[in-house]
């Protein structure tokens, strides 16, 4: 189904297309003209919106990050070191190819078909240390890993660094689809360097996911106050009302050094697995936020470029005056939110801003061009929302598209798959009915209750089902499991069936939509029933 675009009869083939043609013939325009990739990001590019999703690891030297991709992959990939040292002092695109090797980071900015080409303005001292590591994984076919270095404590590291490491990690920041923070349960520490990333990256918060690795290296109370402290760091470093979604594990493929928490580490990392196996599926509503973040904040730079320059005088004192409106920023923020009924929050950091500007001619700064606004906003208005449906569309045609092999595999399915052989997945496997080990408790309860022709009724069961405490919801889809032959009574076999899923409950388990085959009563098994919803 085609989305026809306002202004041309040229349909939307895709949304990758659609977001490609709205940022060069809406937004770009915009951009350009008051000066924007100056002050806060660089021109997209189509590479930017064909690219694969990206998750990008951040953490302290010997937090785990390479281990963590070799983890996923199940497979060394080139230019992979590992060791308590700092050893990975390069960023490392980690990406599919159809043979293995590496390309140093000058020729990657020049490649076209990368998403990387505006590095460039970050300089030798930063492409010296950025490469690209392509490989035939299954795990790279859906989405590729950006490793980075690991981050020192001290002011001599930071120095030595020669770029900028936050500017350029908020500039991948912007681009890739998860941020994964890792964290070392062993030696929890945050030096002032990873205090200042972690700031850096506040924009992206929906994008960050915390990592808690080596957690098995620490007993169950040890990784309580571990991870109280976590949280209370990070919430004076991100400083907002949100808690960060925090995954608790020991990711790589070595046996646990302390076993106590394995039920809880496979779950933790069931969890993650499910986060990162979903980015293929929501990349394309992933662009299209970051399109809209983007331009929300263009609008804004043009209203503050074109009042500065309003301010300006023609011939003389320009200095003095821009000196003065650096000075005042903040009042043309308040003036600005005022007039156009900003948020606050759309608005650049005030002291960063201030540092740009003064680097700047405001005489060469654009006036006001009301329809270079009018077509961002009817973008956002518009062409947006037509987008969002043949998303929709995309996803739907599209249900299976995860990401597979390496890691993902071996959770999936089997004996070894999360939660297999537990709840109500328990006796699976077995021969005897497994409600049939405690059946002989539950009889002595059934018998109690008077049943009549070898039956109980409703009233009468709900009367024992209301001990354990159980919301009525939750009763009422048990006794519509167990009321296997759909008669309104329960024989001895249900009930039996009735207490079982209702200890499972108990237990902290999901109950099942429908009744699992070796749960059917003996009994029950012959005959051809709906069994449950």
């Amino acid at each position: 189904m085609f989305i026809w675009d306002k202004k041309t009869p040229e349909p939307f083939q895709d949304v990758s297309q659609g977001l490609k043609k709205l940022y060069r013939t809406k937004l770009f325009p915009l951009e350009d003209s008051y000066q924007f990739h100056d002050f806060h990001s660089p021109a997209l590019e189509d590479a930017d919106f064909d690219n694969k999703p990206m998750v990008l690891l951040v953490g302290q030297y010997s937090t785990g990050k390479t281990t963590f991709i070799r983890h996923l992959m199940e497979q060394d990939f080139p230019g992979m070191r590992i060791g308590p040292e700092p050893t990975t002092d390069s960023f490392i695109a980690v990406m599919h190819g159809d043979q293995d090797g590496m390309i140093p980071g000058n020729a990657l900015v020049v490649d076209p078909k990368k998403p990387f080409r505006k590095l460039n303005a970050f300089g030798n001292a930063f492409l010296n240390r950025f490469t690209c590591a392509q490989m035939s994984n299954p795990v790279l076919e859906s989405i590729s890993i950006i490793d980075t270095p690991g981050i020192l404590s001290g002011e001599k590291q930071r120095i030595s660094r020669g770029y900028d490491f936050a500017a350029v990690l908020e500039w991948f920041a912007e681009r890739v689809d998860r941020i994964i923070l890792l964290f070392d349960a062993h030696k929890l520490d945050i030096s002032d360097e990873f205090s200042e990333v972690i700031r850096a990256l506040k924009n992206h918060e929906d994008k960050m996911r915390v990592v808690l690795n080596k957690a098995d290296q620490i007993n169950t109370q040890q990784l309580m106050r571990v991870y109280g402290a976590l949280m209370w760091s990070l919430g004076k470093i991100i400083n907002t009302p949100e808690v960060v979604r925090v995954y608790i594990g020991s990711f790589w493929a070595q046996p646990l050094l302390i076993p106590d928490n394995r039920k809880l580490f496979e779950a933790e990392e069931q969890d993650l697995f499910q986060d990162i196996q979903g980015l293929p599926r929501n990349a394309a509503i992933r662009k299209l936020n970051d399109l809209i973040k983007r331009a929300r904040l263009a609008k804004v730079h043009a209203y503050i470029i074109s009042s500065l320059k309003k301010e300006m005088p023609s011939v003389f004192g320009k200095e003095n005056k821009k000196k003065e409106l650096i000075a005042n920023l903040g009042e043309t923020y308040l003036k600005i939110e005022r007039e156009h009924q900003i948020s606050p929050g759309d608005f650049p950091k005030l002291k960063k801003m201030q540092e740009l500007l003064a680097g700047h001619d405001f005489s060469k700064f654009s006036t006001m061009k009301p329809k270079l606004l009018e077509a961002v906003e009817d973008m956002l208005a518009n062409d947006i929302a037509r987008l969002m449906t043949l998303v929709r569309q995309e996803e739907a045609a599209m249900p299976s598209q995860a990401v597979h092999g390496g890691a993902f595999e071996g959770t999936m399915s089997g004996p070894f798959g999360h939660g297999y052989g537990e709840g109500a997945g328990e006796g699976i496997d077995e021969l005897e009915w497994v409600v049939g080990r405690d059946k002989p408790s539950y009889d002595e309860i059934f018998y109690t209750l008077s049943p009549i022709n070898g039956k109980v009724s409703g009233a009468a069961a709900k009367k024992e089902m209301v001990k354990s405490k159980l919301p009525n919801t939750v009763l009422g889809k048990i006794w519509k499991l167990a009321d296997v032959d759909k008669d309104g009574y329960l024989d001895d076999e249900e009930f039996a069936l009735a207490n079982h899923l209702i200890k499972v409950k108990l237990e902290g388990h999901e109950l099942p939509g429908k009744l699992p085959e070796h749960l059917v009563p003996p009994s029950k098994r012959h005959q051809e029933i709906d069994m449950g919803e």
